[in-house]
Order: C-alpha cells, then structure tokens, then sequence
C-alpha cells in the first residue's frame, strides 16, 4: 500500500485536488483500487489526528473486503441506532453523511446515501478504536452506541488481523 502526503487537499465529486481553489477541504482520500491513501501535509505536523484519520483511511480497505455477511451484521447495529434516534457519531465523515439522511425514514438497505454512510460509520469507529485517540470533539455518539459498535468490532476481529 502507498500513503503519500500532499499540500492543501480538496474534495469535489469523488475526485481529490491538491492545491487547486475548488471542493470541500478534506484531509485525506482513499483508493481502493491503486491501494493508495494520500493525506494532507497540514497532518504531518499534527501526530494525534494523522493516527485518527489513518487509521480511518485503512478502514476503507478492511471495509471492502469484510464481505456482505459482516457488513450486513455492522448494518443491523447500525439500523438500531437509527430506530432508537441516536445521535452523533465518531467522526464527521459519518455525522456529515447522517445529517444528509437525518429527515428521512429508515433508508433502504441498497441506498446510496445509506451506504456511504454505513461505510464511513465503520471507518470512523474503526478510527475511534483503533487509533490511540480516545477522546475527540467529533466523538459525539453516546456511550451506549459506542460500547455496541466495540463489542462487534472485537467479536469480528477477535484473535486475527484486520484485513486490509
């Protein structure tokens, strides 16, 4: 895998700019196929949050190659939380993608929106657990949503690697 460090990223569209004026600021892109993660510079002067947000970049390999049982299972946890109205998350990549659903009923399980959110939501837990940084300002999901997204975590992964 590849991970390089570029100045002033943006987002616009799926695509990833490096010093050009158009896009959202981001820190980091993913690319799966290339096996390529490509940070912002800024990161390299701010250790705590390049271990969050690496960390969260190399959920996205592990999230593909989870396969769709596992997936489904992240899912039902998932789907809980929606019913039980839950918010905040653990981190703005998947609170940004739940205030897009936020007004709507549960999503549909092949929603494009729901799936993008899923995704970044077992991202940034992965993040949360994994990365050293036990508190944040972006960890905003209680207590008890955090510890169930934990436990699946550990009972997924318990006693083997993480596949990226």
């Amino acid at each position: 895998m590849r991970v390089r460090f570029l100045p002033a990223l943006t987002a616009d569209r799926r695509h990833l700019y490096s010093n050009r004026p158009h896009g959202q600021p981001v820190f980091a892109g993913s690319f799966i196929r290339k096996r390529e993660i490509i940070l912002d510079q800024e990161l390299e002067r701010q250790p705590r949050e390049l271990a969050r947000i690496l960390v969260h970049e190399l959920f996205h390999f592990a999230w593909v190659r989870l396969g769709n049982p596992a997936r489904r299972s992240y899912e039902a946890i998932v789907r809980r939380e929606w019913k039980q109205r839950a918010r905040g998350e653990l981190g703005w990549s998947a609170e940004s993608r739940k205030r897009v659903l936020r007004d709507r009923p549960l999503p549909a399980p092949g929603f494009p929106a729901w799936r993008d959110y899923l995704c970044e939501s077992f991202c940034d837990t992965g993040a949360w657990l994994y990365s050293g940084v036990r508190r944040h300002p972006e960890y905003t999901l209680a207590a008890r949503h955090r510890d169930r997204r934990a436990e699946w975590f550990h009972s997924q992964f318990r006693g083997r690697e993480i596949p990226i």
